[in-house]
């Protein structure tokens, strides 16, 4: 396997992206996450330490991910190093979509690569977006703070989703530098605000909070403090220390209660999208991509690069991407026929995996008998019957 994957030229997979993309619709939005692929390998360059996503004390590399929400099928994919954060891919996603060809531009992004320089480059591109933020940023908290306890009355309550919607048209102060001239552009763009508040959340959020200020306390009374958690110690408690009674926290409650406030809140925004049910409705299906990368961990057995050489990855990354293709395809046919009433994939691959196939030098490939059931299946996975073929 390590032949053929050095084989694969970085020529060929680009054109390969190309015509891929040239079979998206442009109507289609495209989600966009990364993922972290852990390694052992010291020969490949991008092998680096960063928030591993899988909580792996590993070095890794990452993985940023194109996916089709109306096809449901990969587009792009992406190597990153390890230690390269999700805000800071964006500007090169920007490169790789217009390297890609695609006309009309639509993405899907978590909250993770919100910036305020990534959204005045979205504008500047005029792609089209649906991004979380955080409550917490200025440009949200002023709208929620005006409409917290209101929004939650039945005028905004949304039956079919359970949970308590607002919306508001605000506008974004936008800034950009002119390539050539390098003088600054300013203005303003309009982007739809929608706020949600979900009972179901609120629960959760409150459960996790308090978990990690557990963690916090003990980390700190049994002398076992984290570098990565020093900012959270000083955000949320006072500590200090006697010879007499030892280490004594003092929880700083306007900070928690800061938090607490925001308990099942969550906000989008977007340039395109005006109703925030079709927003959230357009928003859940980003889980599309978070199936697709557990799909490459654990069916296709990507959790670990097991390559050595920089080749190698390259090849076998993009082989990868291929079958991903197919199981992604696969899984959305059986989505649509509701296959998935009767049986797994696992057990769909299985039904037409015994149908033997022949094949002599100078002659049609044989094929075994296929069944009526077998029939079927291919018929609802648009493939034609191999022995008519």
């Amino acid at each position: 396997s390590s032949d053929i994957f050095g084989t694969i030229t970085e020529d060929a997979k680009q054109k390969f992206f190309l015509l891929q993309a040239k079979r998206r619709l442009e109507e289609e939005y495209l989600a966009y996450d990364t993922t972290s692929i852990s390694s052992y390998s010291e020969l490949i360059k991008q092998v680096r330490y960063g928030r591993n996503k899988d909580h792996e004390p590993l070095a890794q590399i990452n993985l940023a991910l194109l996916f089709g929400q109306s096809s449901r099928l990969p587009v792009y994919y992406r190597k990153l190093a390890g230690n390269i954060s999700d805000v800071s891919t964006i500007k090169h996603l920007i490169s790789d979509l217009s390297f890609l060809e695609i006309d009309k531009v639509k993405l899907v992004m978590d909250r993770g690569f919100y910036s305020e320089d990534n959204i005045n480059a979205l504008f500047e591109k005029h792609y089209k977006f649906l991004i979380g933020v955080k409550t917490s940023l200025r440009l949200v908290r002023n709208i929620l703070d005006d409409v917290r306890d209101s929004m939650k009355t039945r005028a905004f309550y949304s039956s079919d989703y359970g949970i308590y919607v607002y919306s508001k048209t605000i506008e974004w102060s936008y800034r950009a530098k002119k390539p050539r001239s390098e003088a600054i552009e300013t203005g303003t763009r309009r982007v739809y605000l929608h706020l949600y508040f979900d009972d179901q959340k609120a629960v959760d959020d409150k459960t996790v909070f308090n978990s990690l200020l557990d963690t916090l306390e003990e980390e700190i009374m049994t002398n076992q403090r984290t570098h990565e958690h020093e900012p959270l110690y000083q955000k949320y408690y006072d500590i200090s220390s006697t010879p007499v009674r030892g280490t004594v926290l003092v929880p700083k409650q306007e900070a928690i209660s800061a938090v607490e406030k925001n308990y099942g809140y969550f906000a989008l925004m977007s340039n395109d999208i005006k109703d925030p049910l079709e927003a959230l409705a357009l928003y859940r299906l980003k889980d599309l991509v978070e199936k697709a990368f557990h799909n490459l961990k654990e069916r296709l057995s990507m959790r670990r690069t097991s390559v050595s050489s920089e080749q190698n990855l390259e090849g076998k990354l993009f082989v990868q991407f291929l079958a991903l293709i197919y199981l992604s395809y696969i899984s959305k046919a059986m989505s649509d026929q509701k296959l998935y009433k009767t049986m797994t994939m696992h057990e769909l691959l299985d039904e037409l995996d015994i149908i033997e196939c022949f094949g002599y030098p100078g002659h049609r490939v044989q094929f075994g008998e296929i069944t009526k059931k077998q029939k079927s299946l291919y018929a609802a996975l648009g493939v034609e019957d191999p022995s008519l073929v």
